[in-house]
């Protein structure tokens, strides 16, 4: 196949990604729940959102830098928390970080990573945002909270829409789970992909970093899979919240929100920022569209602290989409792991390089020439033909 810099678009890392590994491992990282509805809903919604473009304006340059919770973003584009990498790719969630820092945007490090807190950053000079699962051992999750603090990760990023795990057939369907439990389906899977299975045999199952000493659990993380949200704590509820909010003092971004009722809550509480999201499909089957989600809350956040918006960015033009209906960004997240599946840094580079020249491009087909005129004109933008 193409080497990755004569890749143009993130379906054709996705395919890279697709060829290289087993299919039991893929469908884990592009699969959803259930009927994958969700999954589906969330790239269609931007499908069916067409642009207005308006002429006759100088946009020999553009600017797509902008400013969000007191903080340069070179786009307005974080990478979402992604879970497991590195049973795609060994060091992935590095490759990842490493990536994200390269363009000026921040990484989001997922609980469930298969690198630590502290590996991170040592190891990334970018800016950091940790994601956390609430898991049931109260103690181990403050813990965690304490680990990003001292490590200086600006944003500690709440996920509340994964009080139980999703049913993901896909897994079910291909003998998957965390710990692998192997069968003859599997292991005829693994094999019939050696440029996965010899580095996996050579240097191990990949731990998950960040769970070590959990008590109830293992470092391979039998949370994952199908049983994902087995060590989640499902009575997590808004007095929980608060004490969370009193215990950390920086930014706080609560992910998983699709009710304007959460997000007016959200906002009296004082949280800094919301990311609209319906965890890529994974989760809850049959939940909207994150981008069919966004205007009810935003019309409700009224614009007292930044909304993002993630689930189903695949084109730049997808960042335009989000931010003319008035976001003030996004997160991507399968965007840059199929880079990363595919090979690993060098992927994640080009998927965000991809990203970033098609979102400039569609700033100058449109005719805008910073962010805060495609929220200036987002009303113009825009006609929803469906």
């Amino acid at each position: 196949m193409l080497p990755v810099n004569e890749l143009y678009s993130i379906e054709e890392l996705r395919l890279k990604a697709k060829e290289r590994l087993p299919q039991a491992i893929f469908d884990f990282f592009d699969g959803g729940a259930e009927d994958e509805i969700t999954l589906n809903a969330n790239r269609q919604a931007f499908k069916d959102q067409f642009i207005v473009p308006q002429g006759l304006n100088d946009v020999s340059n553009v600017d797509t830098a902008t400013n969000i919770l007191d903080h340069f973003f070179s786009f307005p584009c974080a990478v979402a928390p992604t879970g497991a990498v590195g049973f795609g790719w060994r060091g992935g969630d590095l490759a990842i970080a490493k990536a994200a820092a390269n363009h000026q945007i921040p990484y989001t490090l997922s609980t469930t990573a298969t690198a630590s807190i502290e590996n991170i950053a040592r190891n990334v000079p970018g800016r950091l945002w940790f994601q956390a699962y609430v898991l049931r051992d109260h103690d181990f999750f403050f813990k965690l909270l304490q680990r990003a603090y001292h490590c200086d990760y600006e944003a500690l990023m709440i996920t509340i829409d994964l009080p139980v795990g999703g049913k993901r057939e896909r897994d079910l369907r291909n003998h998957f789970s965390v710990p692998f439990k192997f069968t003859s389906l599997n292991l005829r899977d693994f094999a019939s992909k050696p440029r996965w299975a010899i580095p996996m045999l050579l240097g191990g199952v990949p731990k998950f970093e960040n769970l070590v000493g959990m008590r109830n659990t293992n470092s391979y993380g039998e949370n994952s899979a199908s049983s994902v949200g087995k060590y989640y704590d499902a009575s997590f509820d808004w007095e929980s919240l608060a004490k969370v909010r009193e215990y950390w003092s920086r930014k706080l971004i609560i992910k998983g929100v699709q009710s304007p009722i959460d997000a007016k809550r959200l906002v009296d509480l004082g949280v800094d920022a919301i990311v609209v999201s319906n965890h890529g499909g994974r989760q809850l089957d049959g939940a909207q569209a994150t981008l069919r989600a966004l205007p009810a809350i935003l019309k409700i956040v009224d614009g007292r602290i930044p909304v993002f918006v993630d689930g189903g960015i695949r084109r730049g033009s997808d960042i335009f989409k989000a931010l003319a209906m008035g976001a003030q960004g996004t997160l991507v997240g399968r965007a840059t792991l199929y880079g990363a599946l595919a090979a690993g840094n060098e992927g994640a580079n080009r998927a965000l390089e991809i990203l970033l020249d098609e979102f400039t491009r569609t700033m100058q087909l449109t005719g805008m020439r910073t962010i805060a005129e495609i929220h200036h004109y987002g009303t113009y933008l825009l006609a929803n033909n469906k």
